[in-house]
């Protein structure tokens, strides 16, 4: 994996084997080898790339060549004459939720995390989660997330300083029972947070936790949600209203 970017510039050879775009390309070209392993060569037209290979699983990068294996496919890029060649740092890109306690650097939102492009810390938040637009963290510092869990919910962004599953588990644990054994609903964390029977493995019903509010009592019992969708009941299968 590249430390930072890699950007060279020269007269090229670019030979890409596998799939139905194999080809070989000669021209001056620019290569950029990202820190995932992902390569992309760029010529004078257009913005999409002549070769590319997204996070392949090796990548070497040598004073004249470059070359990426993903399974069957490869991406070698000869440089025949060097233009010039450089190495960047590279951070993820988002948008800015405030400065980083921990060095003064600028907190950005990507993907799912809160992430430092000064020192590195990264903090995983749910995709649906609004963040930096509550008040800042009292005990750290660090920015807030709001979701709805059964509830509208705002934790810091950082799970060891404040559990967005113990906020959910102290409000809605054991809050209703199972309907096919009578045992009562767990507040679980399986991948995703879930209301799990309690008498698992004897019983497996297992129901994720919906992103919305409460909205009273489906006509089976269950909790029903209001979501971004409309209402619904606990249980997705659930005809009920």
């Amino acid at each position: 994996m590249p430390d930072g970017v890699h950007v060279i510039a020269g007269t090229c050879t670019t030979e890409y084997d596998g799939g139905a775009r194999a080809s070989t390309q000669r021209g001056d070209v620019v290569a950029v080898c990202k820190p995932d392993n992902t390569v992309l060569v760029h010529d004078a037209d257009g913005y999409q790339p002549v070769a590319w290979l997204t996070r392949p699983a090796s990548l070497t990068v040598g004073p004249d060549r470059i070359e990426a294996r993903d399974g069957d496919e490869r991406l070698v890029v000869t440089v025949h004459e060097s233009h010039g060649r450089a190495r960047y740092p590279a951070t993820p890109a988002g948008a800015p939720v405030g400065p980083c306690p921990a060095c003064g650097g600028h907190l950005v939102r990507h993907s799912r995390a809160v992430a430092c492009g000064g020192c590195g810390d990264s903090y995983p938040v749910p995709a649906d989660a609004a963040v930096g637009e509550a008040e800042d963290c009292a005990a750290c510092g660090l920015p807030t997330l709001t979701v709805e869990r059964g509830a509208e919910l705002t934790v810091c962004v950082d799970r060891d300083c404040e559990s967005l599953d113990d906020r959910v588990r102290e409000a809605f644990d054991r809050a209703w029972a199972c309907p096919d054994c009578g045992g009562d609903l767990r507040v679980l964390r399986r991948g995703g947070l879930v209301l799990g029977c309690e008498a698992y493995p004897d019983c497996e019903t297992n129901y994720s936790f919906p992103a919305g509010v409460l909205a009273g009592t489906c006509d089976c019992g269950l909790p029903a949600f209001e979501t971004a969708t409309g209402t619904r009941c606990l249980d997705t299968a659930c005809a009920g209203g």
